[in-house]
């Protein structure tokens, strides 16, 4: 890696191992105006807005595509660059829908706020150059609003280097050049598993979460409904960064108190349903250990690898386990538990799941997570909708005082809360499955290669006489790829655990957005919350197992198995 000094402003910088000119500038304080540029994907250099100009040569160009050089002298903020930086938004606004008050990300927006940043209120003498476009509002996660699209390009890379799906790219040339699905297709025209990453990087309003929020109020706001929500694990560590709170702060019993504030009925945490899908799915593991198979088991509670299955590859449906997500065991233990009590007071149940994922709301729309025709899950929200409507309530939420959800729905242990970051839901079924409960295996655990960042991380556990094969993996492109091994007879695995979100649940497109510094910082939340669980495994939530000995074995199968249809 290249070493070296640089001179930027006339200051001078060390780099070491810095791949762009960009990063060197950021490590001095000076953060630089981009809109294709993601550290996490690869370099583009379309949008130009981070052009800086070489002292020597007078030269201008794009700093991100620029590698750092001995010796190089540059300036960020020169008359050129500032004219520059002004046109090109300018250009930009012309050719954009500038409805702001009524977009869904006015106030998140990059375009605006760059846009109040270099001073350009208007489009100037550019005119309005947008061609007639439509709102396409098919998809149950995402909505697509082309003219607001500035053609970055960040949504086509997340989708092809993140999700290698590409549902997404440019199509024609020139001034007609479009991001859109292929022939113009809508989005439920598409293989879409609604995983919302093109959501989550996209700077404007072009691509944003599907917004629900008027649903939950309505029902908040319904006398005949009891509103009561669950909240996933991941949500606690990265709703509090929208309040001035450092990412990772479990900020749980905090967005409890607002939830109850503004009108919310009961509040229950989803790692109540954690713990029974870890019990659920380990004892599923084990009987597939005893007949030989099929192997791999493919972990279930992500529904866009689910439906990148039924798409894709359907032959391995039968690897998935047949066990439901912790949202919707919770849900249908729930709607079951309600259905007396709603009879008795005259009251319908509507249950909201506040979830770190957009591909959720798909989940929860699917037939087969419904009983007489009814959904489980009523609705679902992502971490950003909430955060909304916590805002629109006028709650700051750090000046709350605490209060923990309601029991008997409200207990979770430790292994639930880490099914939010890669290789959790791994790592509760391991504790479950080895006979050693000891403190000391759980220690080796937190060391072994079930945790970390790397895209594809494989551990051997021995669990009796067998020695199992583990991975985990996160980001759907890597997933793809472990198929390809297995496919090619290149690898084996007893158990394997599929994201599709880069960080797992952390890294869901419903969270704040965060680059992977911040994913990790919500990932070492959940392992913070996990020390201080007063139980660590699943199989010891004393409500969960006084649930499973009430239910007994063909109950917990109706509620908490599912089969899917091409399986």
């Amino acid at each position: 890696m290249a070493k070296g000094i640089m001179y930027v402003n006339g200051q001078r910088v060390a780099f070491d191992g810095e791949k762009n000119v960009l990063s060197v500038i950021r490590k001095i304080g000076i953060e630089m105006p981009t809109f294709c540029y993601y550290s996490d994907l690869s370099v583009y250099g379309a949008c130009r807005m981070c052009v800086v100009e070489d002292e020597k040569t007078g030269k201008i160009d794009a700093s991100c595509s620029m590698e750092p050089r001995d010796g190089l002298r540059i300036r960020t903020n020169t008359a050129r660059l500032l004219k520059y930086r002004r046109v090109i938004l300018e250009l930009m606004l012309a050719s954009h829908n500038c409805d702001c008050t009524s977009c869904g990300k006015s106030g998140s927006c990059h375009l605006q706020d760059l846009a109040v940043q270099f001073g350009v209120h208007n489009k100037m003498g550019f005119g309005d150059s947008r061609e007639p476009s439509e709102i396409d509002d098919t998809s149950p996660a995402i909505l697509r609003d082309p003219s607001k699209c500035i053609l970055c390009g960040d949504c086509v890379r997340a989708c092809s280097e993140t999700i290698g799906m590409g549902i997404i790219d440019f199509a024609y040339r020139g001034y007609h050049m479009r991001v859109t699905p292929a022939f113009g297709r809508k989005m439920d025209q598409t293989k879409c598993i609604s995983c919302g990453q093109c959501a989550a990087v996209c700077p404007t309003g072009a691509i944003s979460v599907k917004n629900e929020i008027g649903l939950a109020w309505s029902a908040i706001h319904n006398p005949n409904k009891r509103v009561v929500v669950q909240i996933a694990p991941a949500v606690r560590v990265a709703v509090g960064e929208a309040f001035g709170l450092p990412a990772g702060t479990n900020a749980l019993d905090l967005l409890v108190t607002a939830l109850k504030l503004m009108g919310v009925d009961e509040v229950y945490d989803t790692t109540f349903g954690a713990d029974f899908t870890t019990i659920e799915e380990s004892r599923e593991f084990l009987r597939r250990l005893e007949k030989g198979g099929p192997f791999p088991m493919f972990t279930s509670c992500c529904p866009a690898w689910v439906k990148y299955l039924e798409n894709e590859n359907p032959k391995y449906l039968k690897h998935i386990s047949t066990c439901k997500s912790p949202m919707e065991m919770f849900a249908a233990i729930l709607k079951d538990r309600y259905r007396e009590k709603d009879a008795a007071d005259g009251k319908e149940t509507y249950h909201v799941a506040i979830m770190p994922c957009t591909a959720k709301k798909m989940e929860a729309a699917r037939p087969e997570f419904s009983h007489g025709g009814k959904p489980d899950v009523d609705l679902v929200l992502t971490t950003q909708e909430i955060i909304k409507m916590v805002k629109e309530s006028g709650i700051h939420l750090p000046n709350l005082e605490l209060e923990s959800p309601d029991l008997p729905f409200g207990l979770g242990s430790g292994s639930a809360a880490i099914y939010g970051t890669t290789g959790g839901v791994a790592e509760s079924v391991v504790r479950y499955c080895l006979p050693d409960k000891s403190k000391n295996v759980l220690r080796e655990l937190s060391f072994s290669p079930l945790r970390g960042n790397e895209a594809i991380r494989e551990a051997s556990i021995r669990v009796g006489e067998r020695e199992i094969k583990l991975a985990v993996v996160h980001g759907l492109i890597h997933a793809q790829e472990l198929l390809k091994a297995i496919d090619a007879g290149e690898a084996y695995y007893d158990l394997v655990e599929v994201m599709t979100c880069p960080g797992g649940c952390v890294g869901g497109a419903g969270q704040p957005h965060g680059l992977m510094p911040t994913k990790k910082e919500r990932s070492e939340g959940l392992y913070n919350i996990d020390r201080s669980a007063p139980f660590k495994r699943a199989e010891r939530n004393p409500v969960v197992r006084t649930f499973l000995e009430d239910y007994g074995e063909e109950k917990c199968h109706e509620l908490l198995h599912v089969h899917y249809p091409k399986a």
